[in-house]
């Protein structure tokens, strides 16, 4: 029997699954001094996208062979420390592509048929009273640009060929897909209805969609964001909405989660949401079951089934 320590929360299927064949420590009932007396037989680590292990957690966990998150997005896991450790870590991408780019249509559906201030509208009793909400826009023919082209970027592009969207992207490489590639951020936004971003997080795409992004995407423009709050300057796009030069934003995720810039809460040119992209009870099974797979998998043979890329070189 090993030890696994939980960073945040598992379903009860994980839980039952993983029961077998670890003894199951939860950090949030550790203080400091039954971390450390424990740390030593701790030999893996479930956590979540959101949480990581922090620095303290990593110390304090000398024999740690493997990590697990419990998410595409890993960019709270010091995967550099990981692999000077000889940890490898996995991840949970593929399961997940479908939903969150489900999200990211219905978000930049939303803000073109202006779905939460109709909404809004109607339960006021505005409609009987005052008539016709105003005009909408169409969602159809949008020249979208994909910031990040990679396995829910394609799923997202496909989904928007109903939509006869022209797509574009950019990446810090070209990918073998049939749409036209951007070097430069700031030439796509200019020429996109709409910027979709769905790069991953961390230091190399902080605040990458920046001041001069959401200027060139305009006025007239649309930002969708489904990856992570860090890669939108926030305070920019506060900025940009209230001065009327960004027109609408769809956004699912935020710099400082789960605390939302007030002034977005009372703009009825954005939606919000709680991180929700891949939450459904489907996906999320899948997820948890990928979770534990990973897990089980390292016990049996000392192999991952989906190892994030800086990890595969550790595994046999």
């Amino acid at each position: 029997m090993h030890d696994l320590l939980l960073i945040g929360g598992i379903t009860s299927e994980m839980r039952a699954r993983l029961e077998r064949r670890f003894r199951i420590h939860a950090l949030n009932m550790l203080d400091d001094d039954a971390l450390s007396a424990l740390g030593g037989q701790i030999t893996h680590v479930a956590t979540n996208g959101h949480d990581g292990v922090p620095a303290r957690v990593m110390a304090a966990l000398p024999n740690l062979q493997m990590v697990a998150c419990y998410g595409v997005g890993y960019d709270a896991i010091d995967t550099d420390s990981c692999v000077a450790r000889g940890i490898p870590v996995s991840h949970t991408p593929d399961v997940l592509n479908a939903e969150v780019a489900t999200t990211a249509v219905m978000l930049m559906l939303a803000c073109y048929r202006n779905l939460v201030s109709d909404d809004a509208y109607v339960r006021a009793g505005r409609w009987a009273q005052e008539g016709s909400a105003p005009l909408s826009r169409s969602a159809d023919r949008r020249k979208v640009g994909l910031v990040g082209m990679g396995r829910i970027g394609q799923e997202i592009a496909r989904k928007l060929s109903v939509f006869d969207a022209e797509i574009s992207y950019h990446s810090r490489t070209p990918k073998y897909v049939p749409y036209q590639y951007f070097a430069n951020l700031v030439d796509m936004a200019q020429e996109a209805d709409v910027l979709i971003v769905i790069t991953p997080g961390g230091a190399a795409t902080r605040h990458l969609v920046n001041g001069r992004v959401l200027d060139a995407l305009g006025p007239e423009g649309t930002l969708i964001n489904v990856a992570r709050g860090s890669v939108v300057d926030e305070e920019a796009l506060v900025a940009a909405l209230q001065e009327g030069r960004l027109g609408w934003a769809g956004l699912d995720v935020f710099e400082a989660e789960p605390q939302v810039p007030e002034a977005l809460l009372g703009m009825s040119n954005v939606v919000l949401l709680p991180h929700a992209g891949s939450a459904t009870v489907e996906t999320r099974r899948a997820m948890g079951a990928l979770v534990v797979d990973n897990l089980l998998a390292h016990l049996d043979d000392g192999t991952l089934l989906t190892p994030v890329p800086e990890c595969r070189h550790l595994l046999p």
